[in-house]
């Protein structure tokens, strides 16, 4: 019998987007007037853009033929109870808030359950998420376990919650925490998965304290396939069972259905509790828009609707985990430092060990960054001390957790060359690492500053 080692995309392209292919000096100019900040990098200055693949994939020829059915109404439109029926049968949660996107429910729910005094505890919380939670005066807490933190380290699941710690903190506070978050995958982790076993622990932790569990769940079917490949005992379970059993095991989830919807806008915020539930779609009202359409057209609903089933088939996440190791794969073999091991959306390059010369405090993962797009115009992520590090009194930088690069593959949009052509950019910035030095923040915003600070060079130009 035939097998074959090479990955194919199980679909056809039916519909071709020309790519931009700015010259280097068209992308020195852009990055001058940018102030070193990618986000302020028009899109039609990049030729592979790996900076997210929230609301960047491609939609399938179902997806666009459900979208000339959207219910525009208001108010109760069809196109909202199609939508709601799918995530109900999905989650297991009655009560379905559809929202613009994820942070829009993180908005919601901690707003409502937040607030001074209160400790959030999660995995480990992404930028949004810390965002919200500490905007209502909450504090954002990270309890990924001790590999989680350490990217050469192999561990199957090192999104998994430190349960002990989890205990700890509930049995000494528990007053103080409104519920417990679990991120899957754990984006601000390396997309690392989180293991069914862990999940049941959280759950079993949770109900001994009498506080209720929510998940994260903007890439849900992707860690729901990690726990097919590397979990004892699941190995050949379908992706929906898998999924179905997840989503069971928490009192709500939020998602950003950008990511696993295959939507380029949407998400919602499902929950158990009916008071809660009451709470949040005033709150929608306020902020969204009507709780049938929660800020969405009625064809954004009927699009993400079609995705949520989509996103489970077998052959697809076959192809999209394996295309995404396939990338880890030769990056390692080159000797590229990697966050390890390869994870489901994105490939994470572990930037103090690409750039061990430049302290964590010189942003070495905006620096690999910079260069990566001035060589290539590829554009990749920062996730670290410009993510998740803050300024101190004194000027200097009190560094992220880690700091990495991620290069964040949108859903079927590039093929195996586009991805090659990553590759071979990825070696050549490393081969050419020496050249590259730390930078300093300029200026900064209150929250969120990786969107919108502008940067400066420190002794050296990365423009040359």
């Amino acid at each position: 019998m035939f097998t074959s080692s090479t990955i194919i995309e199980p679909f056809r392209v039916k519909v071709v987007e020309p790519l931009p292919r700015p010259t280097r000096e068209d992308r020195c100019r852009q990055l001058a007037a940018a102030r070193l900040n990618l986000f302020s990098i028009p899109a039609e200055a990049v030729t592979i853009d790996l900076m997210t693949d929230s609301g960047t994939s491609a939609m399938s020829q179902e997806q666009w033929a459900s979208m000339m059915r959207g219910d525009e109404s208001y108010a109760g439109a069809r196109s909202y109870y199609r939508f709601r029926d799918v995530v109900r049968d999905l989650t297991g949660m009655h009560h379905v808030i559809p929202v613009h996107q994820g942070r829009a429910a993180e908005k919601i729910l901690f707003t409502l359950v937040g607030g001074p005094g209160k400790v959030v505890p999660a995995n480990t919380h992404f930028d949004t998420t810390r965002a919200n939670v500490e905007h209502s005066g909450a504090e954002a807490l990270d309890l990924v376990i001790a590999e989680g933190l350490q990217p050469q380290a192999e561990h199957p699941f090192k999104g998994n919650v430190d349960v002990p710690l989890l205990d700890s903190l509930l049995a000494e506070q528990k007053q103080r925490v409104p519920l417990v978050v679990v991120t899957i995958t754990n984006n601000s982790g390396g997309g690392q998965p989180v293991s069914l076993e862990n999940l049941k622990q959280v759950r079993a932790c949770c109900d001994k304290h009498g506080v209720p569990l929510f998940l994260d769940c903007a890439r849900f079917a992707e860690n729901a396939w990690f726990i097919r490949q590397r979990e004892a005992g699941q190995a050949g379970r379908d992706p929906a069972d898998i999924a179905h059993e997840i989503f069971r095991l928490a009192d709500g989830a939020w998602m950003s259905a950008k990511k696993d919807g295959f939507g380029n806008i949407g998400g919602f915020l499902a929950v158990k509790d009916d008071e809660l539930a009451a709470g949040c779609r005033n709150m929608l009202i306020l902020t969204e828009g009507f709780p049938t359409y929660g800020g969405l057209a009625g064809r954004d609903l009927e699009a993400l609707a079609t995705g949520l089933g989509e996103v489970l088939e077998v052959d697809y996440l076959c192809y999209r985990i394996a295309s995404t190791e396939y990338v880890w794969r030769r990056l390692d073999e080159a000797g590229v430092p990697l966050l390890r091991p390869a994870g489901g959306h994105a490939v994470y390059l572990d930037a103090r060990a690409f750039l061990p010369g430049i302290p964590p405090g010189q942003l070495p993962g905006q620096s690999i960054s910079i260069a990566l797009y001035l060589e290539s115009a590829v554009r990749a992520c920062e996730i670290g001390t410009v993510m998740f590090g803050r300024t101190l009194a004194n000027g200097e930088q009190e560094p992220g957790p880690m700091d990495l690069v991620r290069l964040a593959i949108p859903r079927r949009v590039y093929t195996q060359s586009h991805m090659d052509y990553v590759v071979e950019a990825v070696c050549y910035v490393y081969a050419e690492r020496a050249r590259l030095g730390g930078l300093r923040i300029i200026d900064e915003p209150e929250a969120l500053r990786h969107f919108t600070c502008g940067f400066e060079p420190l002794g050296w130009d990365p423009l040359r």
